[in-house]
């Protein structure tokens, strides 16, 4: 995203579908109802979380057809130190990319 100035390679994507009698969603939403939950490390300026938040409103309204008033967005931020990358804990690695942005 441009937003984070995050490398595209570096970019992973989870879906989860549901069947339409297990999916649940607000009465004034659709089944077009989509949360999009981002787990990111913790360093990112709020300009840069809400500039993120804008652009998935736009991105996912104009390529998805899915309007704001039917997305939700969370953000998730942990220290470096709570994940495990390539098997070393991720404080300890040394990134190709900005977390402070």
């Amino acid at each position: 995203m441009v937003a984070l100035e995050y490398p595209s390679e570096k970019k992973f994507q989870r879906f989860i579908g549901l069947e339409e009698a297990d999916f649940i969603h607000p009465a004034d939403r659709g089944t077009d109802y989509t949360i999009i939950e981002i787990s990111m490390f913790e360093g990112r300026s709020e300009a840069a979380k809400r500039t993120l938040i804008d652009e998935l409103f736009a991105r996912v309204a104009a390529k998805a057809g899915i309007e704001p008033h039917s997305l939700e967005i969370t953000i998730t931020e942990t220290p470096k130190v709570n994940w495990g990358i390539r098997g070393r804990n991720a404080a300890d690695l040394a990134l190709a990319y900005r977390v402070e942005v």
